[in-house]
């Protein structure tokens, strides 16, 4: 499976681009798409930067060829015009996905984090060290490019987790809605952990 992962910005969307080999992921790229200079006001308007954005992935997709875009979900802004900036970015790239028939996955930061470094409090130094224990020494863009690459990393990895747990995950959620549904278990009963007498 290939993933796109997917880190957007107003003015640097960074991206990285794994493919799922076995119990490895094999690197494709990674980088940043450009929308408008980083230092001081942004003379590109947003309409611009958000044709930009959609250009830009839409050439990685049709290079990698990949079948799930995987983004980051919002989690704060520094203020309400940015907050609104970002989900007009974040709304360009899932339509873009979704225009080039991607699945669409999203994850936090925490969860992203805690994916990749083993903990939900790492920073970007962290996460973009592990990355390179993955794959090799990296010449990241920016930190944008190495947070797009972890993305992909996260999905790769829970993807992983639930396909080798396969049918007796499926099977373990499917009886403990059906027995949950029937009469009220504790924690331990739902988990099958408790013996009854």
């Amino acid at each position: 499976m290939r993933i796109l992962g997917v880190d957007p910005g107003s003015r640097l969307t960074g991206y990285g681009c794994i493919e799922g080999v076995g119990n490895r992921f094999q690197l494709l790229g990674h980088g940043v798409l450009r929308l408008s200079s980083t230092s001081g006001k942004s003379i590109v308007p947003l309409e611009d930067r958000l044709l930009l954005l959609y250009q830009g992935l839409s050439e990685l997709i049709l290079r990698w060829k990949p079948e799930v875009a995987v983004v980051e979900q919002v989690f704060f802004a520094k203020n309400a015009l940015s907050a609104l900036k970002l989900g007009q970015v974040r709304g360009a790239v899932l339509l873009t996905a979704r225009i080039h028939s991607l699945l669409v996955a999203e994850y936090s930061p925490t969860e992203v984090k805690s994916a990749v470094v083993g903990h939900g409090q790492a920073d970007k130094e962290q996460v973009a060290l592990m990355l390179a224990l993955m794959f090799g020494p990296q010449a990241f863009e920016t930190a944008d490019a190495s947070d797009g690459l972890a993305l992909a990393v996260c999905h790769a990895q829970k993807t992983r987790n639930c396909a080798v747990k396969g049918a007796a995950y499926d099977a373990t959620l499917q009886s403990l809605s059906n027995t949950r549904s029937k009469k009220r278990l504790t924690l331990a009963e739902s988990l099958g952990l408790s013996k009854k007498v």
